[in-house]
This record gives structure tokens, C-alpha cells and sequence, in this order.
């Protein structure tokens, strides 16, 4: 099966009244007559739900959820995607167009638009070398013919780097706590929020630490997003030690028997030194509490920076050990390379992406699903001109392989 033929199939399919069919496939799995009810509005339900198997209790097989999960995630990510995918997806058709064959001219140009997307000097380098060496390994003479490649090798440059996972380092039974790192104005204080919102969503008890002391409003701010989703925000006066509130925060959380403790700090980067001391400070703190705590250290960055973003996260890598990156504002750029930058110039896994100003739109990060929401288009077009018989020819990249990045 080629590679664009397995991610349609795979996330393509629940791009419709997508918050109904939410609300109908949970209350599936809990509640038998609510399965009932859903079935008596096949036009609201999920395509794939329809075809699930469901058992006496009204319960469907973990293979049909999986799979109703991904349609739902691909659809989320082709919406969030939206500016993104026009821009590059124009750019590459154009570039097709203009260049029929594969010669050094289409590299060349294919290099600059690459760069003008965000991806990352470097990155464009090590993508296009490996696009020649692929298209004189499969002889492949028109340009057309690179489409699938290109995104395959997209998939195979994120996951290259085996030692960093995507996966979140959470716990059941130990207060896990993350800490939240970034400058000022790029989304940090919504996506503690949303974070929140998720985690509780999942069943685990959630607290939040107003640690940013230093800006105007910044507590206020917090405690808001606490009273929205419903979590407690341990908090002191403005201008207070921000390692005296992780203290007390962390007490209130084994005393309260808390899951998850997400913890805001000052998004000041103007001096450097200052910003490293505050910050070892405050872990230094929560150590002492917690061995091997904070267990996460997520950067904030604003997708719509551009460069920008890459040059912060480089900064903040000099000051703090950064387990992961949560990149906001993802569906407000035309330039959605930076995800594919910022993974293979820092070595930083991207763990949540936003996709949009909803509670929900916070979402985990998977390097198939990025990009199916880059190329998802080119790819259901693609897959829909070839005939049954290519494409079920192998790809180069099959389903256990690379691109899998469990392999």
C-alpha cells in the first residue's frame, strides 16, 4: 500500500460535524442506550462508527475506537492545518508545474520555497540531499513523481531521532509536575488552561502554580483559566518569590492528593542570567520535594513567529533542560515548517500543537497526523487519480517501518 494511500485511509473520514460525534462515540462506551440513541441519527454519527462492532454492552472493539480516534484527529489537524496547507501545497503544485523534470533547477527552487516555509536552513539541506539520493536510487524523472517522497521523507527526518519521544512523562500514583517556560505573549498562561482542562478531561486530579509573579495580571490571568475548567491555582501576592509559590503549591498537592501539578513561570528572556537563576532556582525547589521532578519543562512558542520561535527555543535550551516544545497558534500561520525545524535543528520533540481557540483544539503531536494535515489535498487527490493496483504497490516506507517511528 503507498504511503499517501495508508494516511488517507488511516485519518480521513470524520471531517463533519466533528463535536457531535465526540459527544455520540463517548457516550457509546459508556452507556447503552446511549448507543441506541445514536444509531437513530446515522447522519451524525462518525462514517466508520456505523460499520463498528458493537458487543452485548453496547461496547465497540479498541480497533474500531483506534480507529475512529484517528479519523477524528485527522480531521482536527486538516482544519487547523488549513493556512498552512494552502501555502504549501500551492507552492509545491507551482513548482511541479514549472519544473517537469527532476534536475538541479527543481531542487534548487524546491530549496527556497522549503526555507520560505519555515523549515529551517539546515533542515532544507538534509531533506533535499536525501530527496536526490531517493530520486536517483527509484529513477525517478518527472517531478510529479516526487509528491509522495517528499512527504515521506518529511515523516522520516522527525522520526530519525529515536531518543526523544512525543510521549508525555506522566505517571499514575506520584504528583507529576510540569513546569511551563516561554516569553511573554505567546499563549503560555491558554495553554496551562487547556492543559488543565485535558488532563482533568482524562479522569486525573489538576493543579495549577501562578509562578509567574513578575508580570501585571499574570496571576489574575491564571485564576481565571482556574475557575473556567475547574482546578484550584495556588498562588501569592504579585512580585513574590516564584520559588516560595512552587513550595507551597507542591505542599497543597500531596496534601490534596493531586495528579498533575502545571506550574507558570515569568516569561522574561531580556537577561539571560537573571532568567537561568530564577528558573534552577525553582527547580531546585521542587527537586527537593520531588526526586526527579519537574518530570516535564514544556516551551511555549508562537507558531506564527517563524524564526523567531527557533531562535527562543534555542535561548530557553541554553537556560533550562526542555523536555518538549507545545507550539500555539499553529493554525494561524501560513508556515508550518517550524514543527519540522525545531525537531531536527535542537533535537526538542514538539508534544502539543494548538489548532484553534477551543478548549479542545490543544492537541498531542504525531508526526503522521502533522502531515496529513500539510498535504491532506495533494494526498486524497493523488490517491484518488491512481488506479486500485498502484496503490497497493509497496512504499518504500511501509506501515511497520519508519514512519511508524515505533520500528
Amino acid at each position: 500500500m503507498s504511503f499517501f494511500k495508508r494516511l488517507k485511509n488511516k485519518f480521513s473520514g470524520a471531517e463533519q460535524q466533528e463535536e457531535q460525534e465526540q459527544n455520540q462515540l463517548d457516550n457509546t462506551l459508556t452507556d447503552e442506550s446511549e448507543v441506541e440513541s445514536t444509531e437513530e441519527q446515522p447522519k451524525k454519527k462518525p462514517k466508520k462508527l456505523k460499520e463498528a462492532d458493537f458487543d452485548e454492552d453496547g461496547m465497540i472493539s479498541i480497533e474500531d475506537f483506534e480507529e475512529i480516534e484517528a479519523q477524528q484527529l485527522g480531521a482536527k489537524f486538516k482544519a487547523g492545518l488549513e493556512k498552512s496547507r494552502q501555502n504549501f501545497q500551492e507552492q509545491l503544485n507551482n513548482l511541479i508545474a514549472r519544473y517537469r523534470k527532476v534536475d538541479e533547477d527543481f531542487f534548487e527552487a524546491l530549496e527556497e520555497m522549503l526555507i520560505t516555509a519555515d523549515v529551517g536552513f539546515n533542515t532544507v539541506m538534509q531533506l533535499v540531499d536525501e530527496l536526490r539520493e531517493e530520486a536517483r536510487r527509484r529513477n525517478i524523472q518527472e517531478t510529479a513523481d516526487l509528491r509522495e517522497v517528499i512527504v515521506e521523507k518529511i515523516v522520516e527526518i522527525y522520526h530519525q531521532d529515536s531518543e526523544h519521544s512525543e510521549v508525555m512523562n506522566l505517571e499514575d500514583d506520584r504528583l507529576n509536575v510540569i513546569l511551563m517556560v516561554g516569553v511573554n505573549g505567546v499563549g503560555k498562561t491558554t495553554t496551562i488552561g487547556k492543559l488543565a482542562h485535558r488532563y482533568q478531561s482524562e479522569g486525573k486530579k489538576v493543579m495549577l502554580a501562578a509562578g509567574d509573579t513578575f508580570r501585571a495580571g499574570a496571576i489574575e490571568q491564571l485564576k481565571v483559566w482556574g475557575e473556567r475548567v475547574g482546578v484550584e491555582v495556588v498562588s501569592q501576592a504579585e512580585g513574590s518569590d516564584p520559588a516560595a509559590v512552587m513550595y507551597d503549591a507542591i505542599n497543597a498537592a500531596k496534601n490534596k492528593g493531586v495528579d498533575i501539578l502545571i506550574c507558570d513561570t515569568a516569561g522574561r528572556l531580556q537577561n539571560k542570567s537573571n532568567l537561568m537563576n530564577e528558573l534552577e532556582k525553582v527547580k531546585r525547589v521542587i527537586g527537593r520535594s520531588i526526586p526527579d521532578a519537574p518530570h516535564e519543562v514544556l516551551l511555549c512558542l508562537d507558531a506564527t513567529t517563524g524564526q523567531n520561535a527557533l531562535s527562543q527555543a534555542s535561548s530557553f535550551k541554553d537556560v533550562t533542560n526542555v523536555t518538549g516544545i507545545v507550539l500555539t497558534k499553529l493554525d494561524g500561520t501560513a508556515k508550518g515548517g517550524i514543527v519540522l525545524a525545531i525537531r531536527n535543528e535542537l533535537h526538542i520533540p514538539v508534544k502539543y500543537v494548538g489548532l484553534g481557540e477551543k478548549l479542545d483544539d490543544l492537541q498531542p503531536f504525531n508526526p503522521e497526523s502533522y502531515v496529513y494535515g500539510l498535504f491532506a489535498d495533494m494526498i486524497e487527490e493523488n490517491v484518488d487519480e491512481l488506479p486500485e493496483e498502484a496503490t497497493d504497490e509497496s512504499s518504500t516506507l511501509d506501515e511497520e517501518g519508519s514512519t511508524d517511528g515505533s520500528k
